[in-house]
């Protein structure tokens, strides 16, 4: 039993039991057993990989598309570029890496990061080094700039409410106790407001996720595009409209229960689209667009071509199942989306359509 389960099971036989959302945010930012404040999750020695961990190539498109977003709107200086949940550190320098090249970019950019770790700071600043970055707990503190910003896996992992409907009303999915062990349980039948516009697309027994957090975080964002100009680039796994429970644990890179060790294990949920577009008003979203194809259309193909051809044996057979990972419907391609953001009045992004 981990110290955090042990806590946990105090908590909830003194109190009752909690919302997911609760049993999240404890498993995950616990400043003292908490999943993200105690190691450095990702790789092989880690929990899970992500994109940018796999190849070079997917935060050069990124890169190449905010750079492109940011001529688009006239090339403002000063400017945020910023990224929420930047893991390691990998992607933004690769975005850095790729955009060395585009006349201005750097000398206007001024790099934020928004990050709750302390672990993962310090693999930030000596990743990102020699660039000066400033590292900030939550997206509201980020500077009154032109903001130009990318995610990537970061909303999935913000805690989550769960409700199985029941009638014309829903039931809340908890964390309780059955003896002496952590149980998952429903509450009595209850009106959830929010959840009005879902009575017409579910059954009794569906099941449906909000993301508070999510919502604040879309609305702060939108806040700063709307008054001073920027982009936005959301990369996550899901899908339009949130139906069924994608409540998950990983350790190890292998599925487990969510109850299982607490702490120490990744919790993560599918990324509810439509939710993130209705919080970001009065920005434009541009059109979820499957990773894979996004990728293509930036011209990823076009570059694994080119790095291929300084590759050989077995680097070039790893550079290709890269790409493929990247891309393939069967692989990351399909599963995780992009949704963009701009204000209307400004130009289409690259890699995706005006809804």
């Amino acid at each position: 039993m981990s110290a955090l389960e042990k806590q946990l099971i105090g908590r909830i036989s003194k109190v009752g039991p909690i919302s997911v959302a609760d049993y999240m945010a404890e498993c995950l930012l616990h400043p003292e057993h908490g999943y993200y404040a105690t190691r450095d999750p990702f790789g092989k020695k880690g929990d899970f990989t992500t994109a940018p961990e796999i190849s070079q190539m997917f935060g050069e498109m990124l890169g190449l598309a905010l750079a492109q977003a940011w001529l688009d709107q006239g090339a403002p200086s000063p400017f945020t570029l910023a990224e929420l949940g930047p893991g390691r550190g990998t992607l933004m320098a690769d975005i850095l890496r790729a955009t060395k090249g585009v006349p201005g970019f750097h000398a206007a950019a001024q790099v934020h990061l928004v990050e709750a770790s302390p672990v993962l700071r310090a693999h930030q600043v000596k990743r990102l080094s020699p660039t000066q970055v400033t590292h900030h707990d939550s997206i509201g503190s980020l500077p009154d700039a032109p903001l130009f910003l990318v995610t990537n896996e970061f909303f999935d992992a913000l805690p989550i409410r769960q409700y199985q409907r029941d009638g014309d009303g829903w039931r809340e999915v908890q964390v309780g106790l059955e003896g002496d062990n952590l149980a998952l349980g429903l509450t009595a039948p209850l009106p959830v407001p929010a959840l009005d516009h879902r009575l017409e697309d579910t059954k009794d027994g569906d099941v449906v996720e909000i993301c508070t957090p999510a919502q604040g975080v879309m609305s702060k964002l939108a806040h700063f595009i709307d008054t001073q100009g920027g982009a936005a680039f959301i990369i996550d796994y899901g899908d339009w409209r949130s139906l069924g429970d994608t409540f998950q644990a990983l350790k190890n890179h292998t599925p487990v229960s969510v109850l299982d060790t607490p702490g120490e294990a990744d919790l993560t949920a599918h990324v509810d689209f439509e939710a993130l577009a209705r919080a970001a008003t009065p920005l434009t979203a541009h059109q979820m667009t499957p990773q894979g194809v996004f990728l293509e259309r930036l011209g990823i193909t076009a570059r694994a071509q080119a790095l291929a051809g300084q590759l050989s044996d077995d680097a070039l057979d790893s550079h290709i199942a890269a790409h493929r990972r990247l891309t393939h419907p069967d692989e990351m391609g399909t599963l995780f989306k992009v949704l963009g953001l701009t204000r209307a009045d400004a130009p289409d992004l690259p890699g995706l359509d005006r809804n």
